[in-house]
């Protein structure tokens, strides 16, 4: 018998579909039901490689792991992976099928309706409830005709559904009674109500306004839920990376991290929470302790971008005064010699001089590695971690490598106060951010303890979930 289905729907993007989704799943596996998530098309950098083959949405990964499942290709069929020159590249399955602009996406709309369909119904047979994802806004009507992912999927399967709003962002009056006035009578039908997302302060005062919009759509408010400050679920993507500093540097510690146009998986500093991020050459003279490079789908185009914001040099200069720079993925590229991309495999092509800090050369390749694996650190850190890339990186001196493999094999390069590695999810590691920055770093809370968190939060404000969830 095939699984019964729950569509979470947004108003736009960022309007907290994908930690909705997750806290139903957390929901709905404490109460001993077999859920799994779904997401027919995700645009992400930010993805994870599962442990049987094949790279997903990190989102994804995060609702898999709240419903007690190892993540698979199946609950994400589709993942696009911008390439900053108005193409993606196309992972299917798990694994890279076509670099598309988005017309010729567009036309390829049969064939992967059929491929979402296939994952779907495999994913369907072997769970009681499939919580599935949308994307952005389920009111983008001109996309209707090649909707894989949002209420043409709703209406091709039967599912019933609900709509999330931010009312943080405001316009929340607009958002949720003109979504709802632009359904069709079929849409319409399957539609269960909406929810109210990332509510500050005295939640009672919204009483009038949930009347006023329960008049306005017809659809009752299944809840308005609190922001949820101190819960973290990994972010889908660069839209949702929590960019503010928390709390202040520790001594010795301050941190800059570059933020690259298309950075890819910010979730490997999700720990460095007091860091600065820089999106410009700073006017003033500040020194950092540590300057992070993180990963990026377009390393010769962000290379060119860090250069035109004079951020090379600012780089340098920070390396002179004393600052360890680290490059994670992208970012180990970018601080060597040379990047060459002879056959265009990401969105520019051609060759470009690095930031000149590890004497290294890649050369970026057809052929994608995607493995989780495990290593050690120079000072015997063990820890679990994940390579996501299309280059090959040579040393032309030697170095001591970042990490051993577990199959003794060597990644990155340590060179005087620079660090290079390929491993994503290093620094997600509490004690490797010690081993590196010299001071003590709160680990991430347990997985467990997230879920059964975000669980909570949800039972405590969905109102009579059981009736449209179970």
């Amino acid at each position: 018998m095939p699984a019964r289905a729950l569509f979470v729907g947004g108003t736009s993007s960022n309007a907290g579909k994908s930690w909705m989704t997750t806290a139903i799943c957390a929901w709905l596996r404490g109460r001993g039901v077999r859920v799994a998530p779904f997401k027919a098309q995700t645009m992400s950098n930010h993805s994870y490689p599962c442990r049987a083959g094949g790279e997903i949405g990190r989102a994804q990964v995060a609702q898999a792991e709240a419903c007690g499942l190892e993540p698979e290709p199946a609950m994400n069929p589709i993942l696009l992976k911008p390439n900053g020159n108005g193409t993606s590249q196309v992972v299917l399955h798990g694994r890279p099928w076509r670099t598309l602009a988005p017309r010729d996406y567009y036309a390829a709309y049969d064939f992967l309706a059929g491929e979402v369909q296939r994952a779907y119904d495999d994913l369907a047979r072997r769970v009681d409830v499939v919580v599935l994802e949308g994307a952005g806004s389920v009111s983008e009507l001109n996309l209707r005709p090649y909707d894989l992912v949002n209420l043409g999927l709703v209406t091709r399967i039967g599912a019933p559904w609900v709509l999330v709003a931010d009312i943080e962002r405001g316009g929340v009056f607009g958002a949720i009674a003109g979504t709802v006035a632009l359904l069709t009578h079929e849409e319409r039908r399957l539609f269960r109500g909406f929810l109210v997302n990332k509510f500050r302060g005295d939640r009672t005062l919204f009483d009038g306004g949930r009347q006023i919009l329960e008049q306005q759509t017809g659809a009752p408010c299944l809840g308005v839920f609190p922001y949820a400050e101190d819960l973290r679920v990994d972010a889908e993507d660069s839209l949702a990376v929590d960019r503010l500093a928390r709390r202040p540097a520790p001594a010795g510690a301050s941190i800059a991290i570059v933020q690259l146009p298309r950075l890819s998986n910010a979730t490997d500093v999700r720990l460095l929470d007091w860091a600065e991020w820089i999106a410009a050459r700073p006017a003033d003279a500040r020194r950092f302790d540590v300057v992070i490079l993180p990963g990026t789908k377009d390393t010769l185009g962000d290379l060119a971008w860090l250069k035109a914001q004079g951020l090379d040099t600012w780089v340098r200069a920070q390396h002179a005064a004393g600052a360890t720079i680290v490059g994670v993925c992208g970012g180990y590229q970018m601080l060597g010699e040379t990047i060459a991309d002879p056959l265009a495999v990401e969105s520019r092509g051609g060759q470009a001089d690095g930031l000149g800090l590890l004497p290294v050369a890649t050369t970026l390749a057809d052929t994608k590695v995607t493995r989780a694996i495990r290593a050690t650190t120079a000072g015997g850190v063990r820890f679990p971690a994940y390579e996501i890339h299309m280059g090959v990186t040579t040393l032309r001196t030697p170095l001591p490598p970042f990490a051993r493999l577990a199959d003794g094999s060597a990644d990155g390069a340590r060179g005087d106060r620079v660090i290079g590695t390929y491993l994503h999810g290093a620094l997600e590691d509490a004690a490797v951010c010690e081993e590196i920055l010299g001071v003590p770093v709160s680990p991430a809370a347990a997985k467990a303890a997230e879920h059964a968190a975000l669980a909570g939060w949800f039972g405590t404000y969905a109102e009579r979930p059981e009736h449209w969830l179970l």
